[in-house]
């Protein structure tokens, strides 16, 4: 091995000096698009609980009079009613330590990257929140199915029902109805997508699905929250516009003339193959997400509680650390849904994905997320 010269220990404190963050290459941030409404009527985050109420006024059931010029009869009159769901709130911590004389050695500052990659760490936090939100929802419809019941199987399928034989709000793929007989085997299972069509015929189950949910009261357009998988086919099947839509921070490809805006995600969303209510085959799960399907609010936190620094001058024999503690919180809520979970502590993405989650509060027609199971 030869002699290791002057040159080369200029160039190992160079590399050793040259430090740089690697980048975040974690999921497309939802947090950042219109599926979050940031002006939802959550109005009051301050009160003395872990949960909060939203109100809103229900569609009127008016009673049409028939005026008469003959009969002195009143008229009768039509009532306006309002209705209730509970959000809980949401509390998150992040916390990193400094050696204060570890500057000496690295020649950076570990504060400052600790400090900058804050904003990122609590986008990144919102955004798995709301994902867990959408396999809750996801949760929430599948268990609303009891006895005959069913998730939209045609056209004439009421997601409405409730009671022994309550419909959810959801495709199953790979159940028996408008896409065929029941998948019973892997041979026989059914995707997203067509892979024996053409064109955009390899996407009519998207929009077969669509139909039956909200038939026509269908949104303007709409996000599809799903694998990189079925990014690949689009792209395969020469679906995908050529002009990409620029919503909140982020520039989305989109299909069928900008109807779905794309989000691909590696994210876990959930597999209900296991539930009763859903075809075994159907093991994997995209959404479709109206704009504002989730409500959002940040709770507002003094500086001394949202950022504080904790100084330790004994610590590693004087060398002294410097600990740094970063907290925010927000209320993140599905409309149309209320709160069913522990009502006593902050909520958890596993609280939020878990059964028993939410229950739906309004009709299913105003319902903004639609999970479709498929394999």
């Amino acid at each position: 091995m030869p002699a290791i010269t002057e040159t080369d220990f200029q160039n190992i404190r160079v590399a050793v000096g040259a430090y740089s963050d690697e980048a975040y290459t974690t999921a497309r941030k939802i947090s950042g698009t219109a599926v979050v409404d940031r002006g939802a009527n959550i109005l009051i985050t301050d009160q003395e609980s872990y949960i909060g109420q939203l109100r809103w006024f229900k569609p009127l059931a008016p009673v049409i009079n028939v005026v008469s010029l003959s009969n002195a009869s009143a008229g009768t009159g039509t009532d306006v009613t309002t209705e209730m769901s509970k959000y809980i709130k949401t509390m998150r911590a992040h916390g990193a330590e400094q050696v204060n004389l570890q500057r000496i050695i690295s020649q950076e500052d570990g504060l400052a990257k600790i400090g900058r990659d804050f904003g990122t760490t609590q986008a990144q936090d919102e955004h798995n929140a709301i994902l867990a939100i959408l396999k809750g929802v996801a949760r929430a419809e599948v268990d609303r199915v009891a006895g005959s019941g069913t998730g939209l199987v045609d056209y004439d399928t009421d997601p409405d029902v409730s009671g022994t034989n309550a419909n959810g709000f959801f495709v199953d793929i790979n159940a028996a109805g408008i896409f065929g007989a029941a998948a019973t085997d892997p041979a026989s299972s059914r995707k997203l997508y067509d892979p024996s069509a053409s064109g955009a015929a390899r996407f009519a189950r998207l929009f077969q699905a669509v139909g039956m949910a909200w038939k026509d009261y269908e949104p303007a357009y709409m996000y599809l929250l799903t694998t990189p998988e079925m990014m690949a086919e689009l792209r395969v099947a020469n679906l995908v516009d050529t002009i990409v839509v620029q919503d909140g921070n982020l520039a989305f490809e989109t299909i069928f003339n900008g109807k779905f805006r794309l989000i691909p995600t590696r994210a876990n969303q959930g597999d209900l193959s296991g539930d009763a209510a859903v075809n075994a085959q159907s093991t994997s799960t995209s959404f479709v997400i109206g704009p504002g399907a989730v409500g959002f609010k940040d709770i507002m936190l003094t500086n001394e509680e949202r950022i504080e620094f904790d100084r330790s001058a004994a610590s590693y024999n004087g060398g002294g650390s410097t600990a740094v503690w970063y907290r925010w919180g927000y209320v993140a809520h599905p409309s149309g849904y209320n709160w069913g979970g522990s009502e006593s502590a902050f909520a958890s993405d596993a609280n939020y994905s878990a059964s028993g989650a939410f229950v739906r509060k309004i009709s299913a027609l105003n319902l903004s997320i639609l999970p479709i199971f498929h394999s």
